[in-house]
């Protein structure tokens, strides 16, 4: 009978074993860790990820399932851990107009389109030189299609990639590279044929000679004199390597491999590449975020008096000419007001009405109390503190600025494949409380604090609209029959064109009579279960059918949009429009602004202003 170990041996047992234990686990945990995330989960360093919706996902149904597992299939992909930008949703539509995609608007910065509309591994990414004038063709439509599948799935940072695309200062190391991939994938069959020992020895020694120049060069600038020579000698290597009875199959697989890594390697860039051009245009630069709290922090201190210096009467006077802005940058909506007084004759009876949030409320009326608008009066609106005393319910309460679509328009004498980008910008929800926050007027110009006015709008206040509640400018690109599968069984007519926000005449007496904002909310009831995505992309569905037939179109003069996004549109054109209107993502105040047309947002900036100095903000 085997004796049992001693107590005391027993106890230094136990220790030894937890000890052990603790050793196994602090080797486990730490692997465990790099595989989680390697794997792409459980990141809190990555930013949040948020989908844009399709509309035709808005009605309560089993829909929510889709999104969460549209959400889920993207959690669960490997690679990109940056988020991806962008997703479309695609109209089919038997019309020839139709608009290919509608972009929900973002609240924070959208994901990537996961499917491209363009199939790249059946497009060659590598172009030769020729003189063939079938060649030149074939390389040119297939960069339109790639510059379309680019904008299909990034919109707007394509078009900016472009503009800022750079001369390649590797163009020559890149095709060495293409050699030296392309002589790897035929060496080994070419060493395992009889007779072609010397063809085999020439490919190693060009393999070999790549390498060595390739791990000296990064630019053509580090290159040696002689790579010209080393480039031909490789071409000749290759050409008999393919005049040579291979094993193709070997060959194609090889180079399938090279195109799908490189393939990756791409998209991986333009998503990185993309993802930092929507943080810049989403992100507002650190100079006026400075400017804006270092002027509420002004307000607040206790010997700062209340700045207001008008009769708060004049203010509810329908005589008087109001504009109203809905905005939460303090410089943009100064730019519109300065750009609209500065154009006008007569301004003693203009006041402008600036609607904000709570957030920006303070840095607002501190800015508009420090400058004056020759005769104009300004009068700042904290709306949320409106929307609160008022009686209706279930309504936004926070306060949403006109909301921006990018859409794919077809034109019907152009080819299918033919298409152009266009950012329409429509009411928020917002916009549909007008009549609760100014109970007294009867007519009001709106404005976006991304529109700057070149010539005097005095003549929109005797403009007759008839029994028209909203003038606006008209968007014929898309007709409401284009949308009809986002517009439900609401009564409408197919063939009215859409319409703009921008510059917008409202008749608030014919608004009250034709209770559209009770329209309005009757419409809003669909969507009222939903998240603040799908909330936010109703601004559509909820514009034009609030509205329809009840839209006075105003003079296609009168405002020139796309500053935001089109780099073509003529400079003497702009200098003549009476309101020019950045739509898009390309803002005058950011620096990735289309620089062409900054000047005419910049002139009308305040100059020699205390808090811009100190927080470093000049054009």
């Amino acid at each position: 009978m085997k004796a049992s170990a001693p107590p005391q041996a027993r106890r230094r047992r136990g220790p030894s074993l937890v000890v052990l234990a603790l050793v196994v686990c602090s080797l486990l945990v730490p692997v465990a860790f790099l595989f989680f995330f390697s794997a792409g989960y459980g990141s809190d360093d990555r930013p949040q990820e948020e989908f844009a919706f399709h509309f035709s996902r808005l009605r309560p149904d089993k829909e929510s399932e889709e999104v969460q597992h549209q959400v889920d299939e993207f959690r669960e992909q490997p690679i990109p851990t940056i988020p991806e930008i962008g997703t479309q949703t695609t109209i089919q539509d038997s019309l020839s107009a139709v608009p290919k995609e509608i972009i929900v608007p973002p609240i924070q910065i959208p994901p990537p389109s996961v499917h491209v509309g363009v199939n790249y591994s059946q497009l060659s990414l590598h172009h030769t030189e020729s003189n063939d004038t079938d060649d030149r063709g074939k390389r040119f439509r297939f960069s339109e299609e790639l510059d379309r599948a680019c904008q299909i799935e990034f919109g707007s940072y394509c078009l900016w990639s472009i503009e800022r695309r750079e001369f390649m200062k590797d163009a020559i190391v890149k095709r060495l590279k293409d050699q030296l991939f392309v002589a790897r994938s035929y060496y080994p069959s070419i060493a395992k044929l009889q007779g072609k020992e010397a063809l085999a020895r020439e490919l190693k020694q060009c393999i070999q000679e790549h390498e060595k120049v390739l791990s000296e060069s990064i630019v053509d600038g580090d290159l040696p004199s002689s790579i010209a020579k080393k480039m031909e000698r490789m071409e000749q290597a290759i050409a008999q390597a393919r005049g040579s009875p291979v094993d193709c199959n070997n060959v194609i697989r090889k180079l399938r491999q090279i195109l799908d890594l490189t393939e990756a390697e791409i998209h991986f860039h333009q998503v990185q590449s993309a993802f930092l051009y929507y943080l810049g245009v989403h992100t507002m630069p650190k100079s006026m975020h400075c400017l804006t709290m270092r002027l509420t922090v002004e307000y607040l201190k206790p010997l700062t008096s209340d700045p207001d210096g008008f009769s708060l009467e004049k203010f509810d006077m329908p005589k008087y000419r109001h504009y109203v802005i809905f905005s939460k940058h303090v410089l943009a909506a100064s730019v519109t007001v300065n750009s609209t007084v500065m154009s006008s004759e007569v301004t003693e009876d203009m006041i402008f009405h600036v609607v904000t949030d709570a957030l920006n409320y303070y840095a607002m009326k501190l800015w508009f109390s420090r400058h004056s608008f020759k005769e104009a009066a300004i009068h700042v609106i904290n709306y949320e503190v409106v929307i609160s005393q008022s009686y209706l319910r279930n309504i936004p309460r926070e306060l949403f600025l006109s909301e921006e679509f990018r859409v794919s328009v077809h034109d019907p004498d152009m080819p299918p494949t033919k298409s152009r980008m266009e950012y329409m910008s429509l009411f928020s929800h917002s916009h549909f409380l007008l009549p609760e926050i100014f109970k007294n007027l009867k007519k009001v110009v709106l404005l976006d604090d991304d529109v700057v006015v070149q010539r005097d709008l005095a003549f929109l206040w005797d403009l007759d609209m008839g029994e028209k509640v909203n003038g606006a400018m008209s968007f014929c690109g898309i007709k409401m029959g284009h949308l009809r599968k986002y517009l439900g069984d609401n009564i409408y007519d197919a063939k009215s064109c859409a319409w703009m926000s921008g510059l917008n005449v409202i008749d608030l007496e014919k608004w009250r009579e034709y209770k559209v904002t009770d329209k309005y909310l009757h419409l809003l009831e669909q969507y009222q279960d939903e998240g603040p995505t799908a909330l936010r992309a109703a601004a559509l569905p909820l514009s034009l059918l609030t509205f329809q037939n009840l839209v006075y179109h105003l003079d296609d003069s009168l405002t020139l949009s796309a500053l935001g996004y089109n780099y073509e549109i003529d400079t003497d054109i702009v200098s003549r429009t009476a309101s020019l209107h950045y739509n898009g993502k390309r803002k005058p105040w950011l620096d990735l602004g289309i620089t062409a047309y900054k000047k005419y947002w910049w002139r009308f900036l305040t100059k020699e202003e205390q808090y811009m100095n100190d927080c470093n903000l000049h054009p």
